[in-house]
């Protein structure tokens, strides 16, 4: 069990990415397997946002492209959305007391990690060395990650 960060689905989406085939072909893979992966609200409001802006990419794409990508992804019989439980706030705690000098924009990428840890995951799929910061994940760059 896994979740799939920004980064690896703006890959996948943006044909320009030098990332893009190896991206796609293991978002593809993830699609058609019975097992769970899993993602966030907020990572898919962030693919939203980065995909459309066009300070991000050379091409940005459309709100009607972005969305549809995000549709097909809701669609995934196996993906599943971690949401905050009644917990949220006592692991956050204990996230934020693990991982020195949280600061700024690490925020957002700790919000994360306490999703992921108040649901029991450990491996992140992503190229944001940030996430190294949490001891208690497993970080896979998704340019290594066996098919």
């Amino acid at each position: 069990m896994f979740l799939v960060d920004t980064n690896v689905l703006l890959y996948a989406m943006d044909q320009d990415a030098p990332e893009h085939a190896r991206c796609r072909s293991l978002l593809e893979q993830w699609r058609a397997q019975a097992s769970p992966w899993f993602c966030t609200w907020n990572i898919l409001y962030e693919l939203l946002r980065v995909s459309t802006h066009p300070r991000v990419l050379r091409r940005p794409c459309t709100h009607a492209e972005s969305w549809s990508f995000v549709r097909a992804l809701l669609s995934s019989p196996s993906l599943e959305l971690l949401l905050h439980t009644e917990r949220h706030a006592r692991v956050a705690q204990e996230v934020f007391d693990d991982t020195p000098a949280l600061r700024g924009n690490l925020y957002f990428d700790a919000h994360t990690a306490v999703l992921m840890r108040e649901h029991g995951l450990r491996r992140i799929v992503t190229r944001d060395a940030d996430f190294h910061r949490f001891p208690f994940l497993e970080v896979l760059d998704p340019l290594r990650v066996e098919r």
